[in-house]
């Protein structure tokens, strides 16, 4: 009896800690699912204004709650965390600081070991009332992307939740200054301040770009492209599909060759970096260098929530100094025992070997260099790489220099994975990290004839439109980087809503078409590449020299038939790439007036998270024209075991995935065939072809700067336009020479 009534006591506990279903989580569908992740990422750094999210989060005990995780040593480990103190909201997080790693860790694994969506969800409320709230976007922003009940939920892009990295300080206190005067215009300032009122009560503030405050050397002129919020969001949501810290584990099987594609990644935005460079007449980009200082300053122009700004880097710094010289020898110690490995061909962790020998090992490599070999036979030895290279790495080039303790940190733009692309440094780090790639490359055989031919397949003939670059007008949304009223809070949305005017690269839409001959019926991969023909000297790059300089353009699976095959490529739905992201507060709209929330993910919305910008497709090349390679090859589909081709079917609905790379189905390396060292006597096939192609920049016919040397605003009617599902979202606008006489005082 006295077990009996013990159990019963015991559920009635349970039942007491935890709370009846509530209506709203019983069958929740993906469109409510949606809409309530999207109220948790809405004004972050403001308190709760969502009576249900406040309801549930003081409601909700961790504790009581053990049951309803799957594993519920994480549940402990979290508690042990926050009862000794985690990082206040407020507070500038960073992944770099050790403590914080392992807080927003701890707040990850809470949110992903959910038994159900319910859990995950109170757990989320919870969270957002208590915790950092850089943190908690982060943690929960992982969580959504790894879990699968929420696969098919969109995340609010993150220039979005957290303007302050992707905006510059001056844009941000005008947009401050026009909420304390609540709205009121100076007309005669506005033409100088570069502000706008539209029809619809919306105010634009300009960004200039091209603002030469800002520039402490030549690099400054790449600003369009580095500073891309696009090409940013892409960097940041790569490292969110894939962190450092994660284990194999949680990944799916798709994701297996995780650390190779880290490598691939970070050697195709280098690459695509160098196009840009050459476009602007400058020259390759330098390997870091521990022992002599940093040619090349940064002024990132950014203030954090906080008020503290990011640190300044001048010209010709010097980064050896007394306060990192133990990192730095940290650095170059574990980079040589590296490069030991490599030519040896293994190496010894935790007393077990790991082979550096063939292809397949660089997977291996990758999480050494990136990641963390975890040896499940000695659990309290660890060896966590990345954090004792990479991220030292950046330590001792960020001017960190206040010493971080419990709480309080002053981050560079390295340290964060939405702005590290921002600063030159990061491509000459990403290059010496690169080199050991290389090093690795240059141990395994030049690739056979054998292994490049296609028996019985032949390019007949490349045929591409003309490209053309020219830069155009972009308004994103920063309502949230300014503060809201009570008002406000109680109406749960800001009277005022801010857009900045962002100037950026952009092309003129094109086709590629190949016609291929085959003997036979064949599964193929077809892979294209551009990259440079001449140096900033304009003198021809030796091949052997140049391959790693391509980027990768567009790679896809096609069925040839027998006899001539003509395949037509358009340059907006090359694979994996994204259109403009949707303003949040326009998908909020198009939620709520649709049915089928599938049916937009798949039209609309494809490859949100994981999409190259499109219009980064191209590099900017020059007005009178500028000298690329285009490079095609066609080989055999060697399919990876085990792969259930039918999850690549993008027309089901039944099934919501979106990947990276079909070329992870071919068992090829990434790169291929430039990734190894070229023997040009066995190189070129009938299967692949090089094409002398030219890119032209437009020149730009400015609607900023007047003949008065001042910079004023025109062309607004693009806030009353929907960027995505229209067929000329790519309108050209950069010629637009409508005249608004309303704009120029001095033409009044």
């Amino acid at each position: 009896m006295k077990s009996i009534a013990a159990l019963v006591l015991g559920l009635a506990a349970l039942a007491a800690a935890r709370p009846d279903v509530d209506d709203m989580f019983v069958n929740m569908d993906i469109k409510q699912r949606q809409t309530f992740i999207l109220k948790l990422l809405n004004h972050i750094t403001e308190p709760v204004m969502y009576k249900d999210i406040e309801e549930i989060g003081y409601n909700f005990k961790i504790e009581e709650n053990v049951d309803f995780f799957t594993k519920t040593d994480v549940v402990k480990t979290f508690v042990n965390y926050f009862k000794l103190g985690m990082l206040p909201r407020g507070e500038i997080f960073t992944i770099h600081v050790d403590r914080q790693l392992k807080e927003v860790v701890s707040m990850f694994h809470l949110l992903y070991y959910a038994k159900d969506f319910e859990t995950f969800i109170k757990c989320a409320c919870w969270m957002r009332l208590h915790l950092n709230e850089g943190m908690f976007v982060y943690a929960l922003t992982v969580a959504v992307r790894h879990r699968e009940d929420c696969k098919g939920i969109i995340l609010p892009p993150p220039y979005e939740i957290y303007p302050y990295y992707f905006v510059r300080a001056d844009v941000i206190q005008k947009a401050y200054l026009l909420k304390m005067k609540k709205g009121m215009l100076d007309t005669k300032l506005c033409d100088f301040y570069g502000i706008k009122k539209t029809d619809k009560d919306v105010y634009i503030i300009d960004e200039n770009v091209f603002d030469k405050r800002v520039y402490l050397n030549e690099d400054d002129r790449l600003r369009y492209f580095t500073e891309d919020i696009d090409l940013n969001t892409y960097y940041y949501y790569f490292h969110v599909d894939y962190p450092f810290w994660m284990r194999d584990e949680i990944f799916d099987k798709l994701k297996v060759r995780r650390w190779e594609l880290n490598f691939y990644i970070c050697q195709q935005i280098l690459a695509r970096y160098y196009l840009e460079r050459l476009s602007n007449g400058l020259g390759e980009v330098t390997t870091l260098s521990w022992n002599k200082p940093v040619r090349k300053g940064y002024w990132p122009w950014m203030l954090l929530h906080n008020g503290v700004q990011f640190p300044l880097r001048p010209n010709n710094y010097v980064l050896v100094q007394d306060r990192n010289i133990n990192a730095v020898r940290l650095v170059e110690n574990y980079e040589m025992i590296i490069k030991d490995a490599i030519i040896k061909g293994y190496i010894d962790i935790n007393g077990k070997r790991l082979d550096l020998v063939k292809a397949e090992d660089v997977e291996m490599l990758g999480k050494i260099v990136y990641g963390k070999i975890d040896n499940t036979d000695f659990d309290k030895f660890r060896i966590d790489a990345y954090r004792f290279l990479l991220i030292i790495m950046k330590s001792v080039i960020g001017l960190n220099t206040f010493t971080p303790d419990k709480y309080f940190v002053t981050p560079s733009v390295l340290d964060s994975y939405q702005t590290a692309l921002r600063d030159p440094i990061f491509y000459e780090l990403q290059k010496r990290l690169c080199d050991l790639l290389i090093l690795f490359k240059k141990r395994l055989p030049c690739y056979t004839k054998e292994e490049l031919y296609f028996p019985g397949v032949k390019i007949d003939n490349v045929v591409l439109d003309k490209l053309v670059t020219y830069f155009d007008d972009y308004l994103m949304d920063m309502t949230n980087a300014v503060t809201l009223t009570d008002d406000e809070l109680k109406k749960t949305k800001s009277d005022m809503v801010f857009y900045v005017r962002k100037r950026r690269l952009n092309h003129q839409p094109f086709t590629i078409t190949l016609d291929v001959m085959s003997d036979k019926a064949v599964d193929c991969v077809v892979r294209l590449f551009l990259g440079p023909k001449e140096d900033h000297f304009g003198r021809l790059i030796d091949l052997n020299v140049n391959r790693l300089n391509f980027v990768e353009l567009d790679t896809f699976l096609y069925k040839l038939n027998t006899g001539k095959n003509t395949i037509i490529r358009n340059s907006i739905e090359m694979h994996n790439l994204v259109r403009d992201r949707i303003m949040t507060r326009d998908l909020w709209k198009k939620i709520d007036s649709i049915n089928d929330m599938r049916d937009l993910l798949i039209k609309d919305l494809r490859n949100y998270h994981t999409g190259f910008p499109t219009r980064l497709l191209l590099p900017k090349g020059r007005v009178g024209g500028m000298n690329f390679w285009l490079y095609v090859i066609v080989t055999p589909l060697k399919l990876v075991d085990n792969i259930d081709m039918n999850i690549f079917d993008t027309n089901r609905k039944d099934l919501v995935r979106d990947f990276r790379s079909t070329i992870l189905l071919d068992k090829m390396p990434l790169g291929f065939p430039f990734d190894r060292q070229i023997e040009v006597s066995k190189f070129f096939t009938p299967n692949m072809k090089f094409v002398d192609v030219v890119i032209f920049h437009k020149k730009q016919v400015c609607d900023m700067k007047t003949r008065w040397d001042r910079w004023v605003m025109k062309n607004y009617n693009m806030v009353d336009r929907t960027m995505f599902g229209k067929d000329d979202y790519m309108v050209d606008v950069d010629i637009n020479t409508k005249i608004d006489k309303d704009v120029n005082l001095f033409d009044l």
